[in-house]
């Protein structure tokens, strides 16, 4: 199953609009890239991992920054498809990229709905 960036925008503003707070949020968002950060370390050797799955745990960790971060945008009513396409775009130009995103997207959907 697929979810949209705007169906976990839903489900998290219905989870937390009731006494999700921002700075708790951000305070648990900035904990989960610590734990990213210290899967990354093991995997990079520098810290000791035991026996661990650490793909598992990357994305676990993965997730719930993005959880946390996608938490925040809902409950200020941000649109973060609208702010990944136009960042994107910026960035695009910026570091002189062949294509941006949005143009990405296009032309997969064009390509996939030809097979």
């Amino acid at each position: 199953m697929k979810v949209t960036i705007e169906e976990l925008e839903a489900y998290l503003f219905d989870n937390y609009s009731n006494g999700g707070v921002d700075q708790s949020l951000f305070m648990k968002l900035v904990e989960e890239i610590g734990e990213v950060a210290e899967v990354l370390n093991k995997k990079a050797g520098r810290k000791f991992s035991a026996d661990e799955d650490l793909r598992i745990q990357l994305g676990n960790e993965l997730a719930d920054v993005i959880h946390y971060a996608v938490s925040i945008a809902a409950l200020n009513g941000l649109d973060m498809n609208e702010f990944i396409i136009e960042k994107d775009k910026a960035a695009s130009v910026k570091y002189n990229h062949r294509t941006n995103l949005e143009q990405f997207v296009v032309d997969k959907r064009n390509r996939d709905s030809n097979n």
